[in-house]
């Protein structure tokens, strides 16, 4: 041997060493007469190990050596080599190979979990402006009034929401600039539809509000000022809890939706004006209008469905309006769980056959849920289920920037829903239900047929 054996352990650096050559591999022949370098060079592989384990060339020992300064003097004195690169060779063959896991990347579809319970509370919480309101204005006789004009303003809000998320790719003053033009506009045009319905001034001042407040809502909802949105209407929240324990009276019941329209626009425009303060960019290309035009022609179809549901079954209208926020979690859910079934599969086959469970996943979640909500509403499950995987499966689709075909598809099925309602469907048809099955049939192959490639998630 070179020297005595040591009765104590050396410390955690020899323990370090120790471990590290267990691994099945012996350390280097030592030549004769050259102790004293053998266990310096020992030594300095021990305290080097972590960085010499995951080397995968000696030169990468060599610039670790270098960047703790290692002359050449002290190379050929104290370890008895000639030259960096012998020392480096040396160590790499003292020290196992150790290649550590890389840590688990970072979900970027993460979804904001309270973000998205709040949106899906702000869809119904205005719907609580018509319990305090109804009886100022002939609610049987001028809905007809305010579905037009909703209609309208969703699927204007739709396109512009649209466009403005266009915009904010360019800047925040761009998408600004847009919403500034556009929500007027369209609160404008929903309550001129709207009014050529009635000749009720009151009828004509409620959708005016409306679409008015629904203007203001878009724009909050697509800057992401929900919390300011939810002050907005704190008004009409309190006046809707009181209502069954004390009668607030005519004054109250308007007033407090007015101060909550108020409130909405007030936040938009300071919102609006926020955004307006920062930098323009120069040269920035507007997009063409026809890129918006499927997602309002989306909004619209949409509604139609809706309202026919809603007009068998109100309450389930809620159901789904509050279950839009669950749908939008699990479009980042979708989102996620695509980005890592394609770090895990090796084939176009085997991330098809995942796409497709990880949709029937999500789709089961958000369908789940709204069965025993159906039934607490005393409705059919089947119309709201299918209705309901319709309108997520094309939220899906247009998240990927694929607007047409749901826009189509959407379409097809309200005009189909809209046309037997006219004309008086036969006792026991559901016709809603055959419109939503099919139309969910199709948006689902196309999202198969689309999403199920690693293009799109990459």
């Amino acid at each position: 041997m070179s020297g005595p054996m040591a009765l104590e352990p050396s410390g955690a650096q020899g323990d370090t060493l120790s471990l590290r050559l267990a691994g099945g591999r012996s350390p280097a022949p030592r030549a004769p007469g050259s102790g004293g370098h053998q266990d310096a060079v020992d030594l300095l592989a021990a305290e080097l190990a972590d960085g010499i384990g995951p080397a995968v060339h000696p030169y990468e020992v060599a610039a670790l050596l270098e960047s703790e300064g290692l002359t050449a003097e002290v190379i050929q004195e104290r370890y008895g080599h000639p030259n960096l690169f012998s020392l480096a060779s040396a160590l790499y063959e003292r020290v196992p190979r150790t290649y550590p896991e890389p840590a688990p990347p970072v979900d970027p579809w993460r979804p904001d979990h309270l973000r998205c319970a709040l949106r899906g509370a702000l869809f119904a919480l205005p719907g609580l402006a018509y319990l305090l309101t109804g009886r100022l204005w002939d609610a049987q006789r001028d809905t007809d009034v305010l579905v037009v004009a909703g209609l309208v303003s969703w699927a204007w809000g739709q396109a512009l929401g649209h466009r403005a998320c266009l915009r904010m790719a360019t800047g925040r003053r761009e998408a600004g600039h847009t919403l500034l033009k556009g929500a007027p506009l369209g609160a404008v045009a929903a309550t001129g539809a709207g009014t050529l319905l009635t000749q009720s001034g009151t009828t004509a001042l409620v959708a005016a509000a409306q679409s008015a407040y629904l203007a203001a809502a878009g724009v909050l909802l697509v800057l992401g000022r929900e919390r300011l949105l939810l002050a907005a209407l704190t008004p009409v929240i309190a006046g809707a809890v009181v209502l069954p324990w004390w009668e607030p009276g005519t004054p109250l019941r308007a007033a407090l939706p007015l101060l909550s329209l108020l409130g909405a626009a007030l936040a938009a425009g300071w919102v609006l004006r926020s955004t307006l303060t920062a930098s323009p960019v120069p040269g920035a290309a507007r997009p063409p209008l026809l890129r918006s035009l499927p997602y309002g022609l989306f909004g619209l179809a949409a509604g139609v469905l809706v309202l026919l549901e809603g007009s068998r079954h109100p309450y389930a209208v809620i159901v789904l309006t509050v279950s839009m926020g669950p749908a939008e979690w699990l479009l980042y859910r979708y989102r996620g769980m695509s980005v890592a079934a394609l770090r895990a599969t090796a084939t176009p086959a085997a991330f098809l056959l995942r796409s497709a469970g990880i949709l029937g996943v999500c789709l089961l979640a958000y369908l789940l849920p709204l069965w025993p909500a159906a039934l607490l509403t005393g409705a059919e499950p089947a119309p709201l289920l299918l209705l309901a995987a319709t309108l997520w499966i094309a939220l899906l689709l247009q998240a990927f920037g694929v607007a047409w075909p749901p826009a189509g598809v959407c379409l097809a099925a309200a005009a189909g829903g809209v046309a037997v309602a006219v004309f008086h469907p036969p006792p026991g048809a559901d016709v809603l239900s055959l419109c939503c099955g099919a139309a969910a049939l199709c948006l689902t192959a196309c999202a198969l047929r689309l999403l199920g490639r690693p293009a799109p998630h990459s």
